[in-house]
């Protein structure tokens, strides 16, 4: 398994985004077991990066599901997940009022990382990732708060998700030098439109971590080969599936892209894994460059 940089940490060069067993496009979720062979799967493939958030769960009295899933599943795990390296994330809300809401104050977000390392069973969080702005709050006040939290000892490392290319100069700006370790987008063929985010994370040596990398929970990633036909044929080249072709190529586009493609089967977070060691050649890059339609 090739491996990859997050900060100070090493990890697999694919991670396993976890929300799909909490909540997914189809509405159609695991039982719990096999929730946690998903997991066990991803761990068993070799990789080390696990992805969650505290609002990944059926419903608005159910966060922190998918984080008690992960950190079951690492408890239960066979091998050593002493390298393991787990990232959440918080600022979303939930509750019987409005599902999905915002909230970047620094009472929110110290209650909200309290609860995550409950649920994750850790003292401290090894990184901790904003997941969206709060448009009624100055974006540098939110990341002061984040340092805050990491000056308290309650996290690591801090990352950002859903971020603009300024909003990663602000986070930069507050954190200093180095201490903004990622930036979580959504990136695939069917929405490459933070290819600019990407290059500017590649510029500054910060990990990109595309969320949805496949086109989504909703059967976006199933059909990626009947969307974008040339990753179908070049798999078939290869005798690999589409999805295989997909993360090898996002994988090309910079030494700092970590993709983490969503799974609610063991299945398919295995066959995910085996991107990592897909060589294309420069010709099979560049027609799936050309095909998803951004320059590099």
């Amino acid at each position: 398994m090739q491996t990859r940089t997050i900060g100070p940490f090493s990890v697999s060069a694919i991670g396993l985004g976890a929300m799909p067993v909490s909540m997914n496009g189809d509405g159609v979720l695991p039982d719990r077991d096999d929730a946690i062979a998903t997991v066990h799967a991803a761990l068993d493939a070799g990789l080390t990066f696990i992805d969650t958030a505290d609002i990944y769960a059926p419903s608005w009295d159910t966060m922190g599901h998918n984080e008690q899933i992960v950190r079951d599943a690492l408890a239960s795990w066979h091998g050593d997940t002493s390298k393991v390296l787990v990232a959440t994330k918080g600022g979303i809300t939930r509750d019987e009022h409005k599902d999905f809401g915002r909230d970047g104050s620094l009472d929110y977000l110290r209650r909200a990382v309290e609860a995550s390392k409950r649920n994750l069973g850790v003292d401290v969080i090894d990184l901790y990732q904003y997941h969206r702005p709060d448009r009624w709050m100055v974006y540098g006040h939110i990341i002061e708060n984040l340092r805050t939290l990491r000056d308290e000892g309650h996290v690591r490392e801090i990352g950002i998700s859903n971020a603009s290319v300024e909003e990663i100069a602000i986070a930069q700006e507050v954190l200093g030098e180095g201490g903004l370790v990622s930036v979580q987008n959504e990136f695939s063929p069917r929405h490459p439109g933070s290819y600019g985010e990407l290059r500017y994370c590649h510029d500054h040596g910060i990990a990109f971590l595309p969320w949805s990398p496949l086109g989504g929970t909703g059967g976006g990633g199933r059909s990626v080969g009947e969307r974008f036909g040339v990753f179908r044929e070049i798999g078939d080249a290869h005798g690999v599936s589409p999805q295989q072709v997909v993360l090898a190529w996002e994988l090309s586009l910079s030494p700092h892209v970590v993709p983490i493609p969503g799974a609610r089967r063991a299945a398919s977070i295995s066959d995910s894994a085996r991107a990592a060691d897909l060589s294309l050649t420069d010709d099979e890059l560049a027609r799936c460059t050309a095909t998803v339609g951004i320059e590099v």
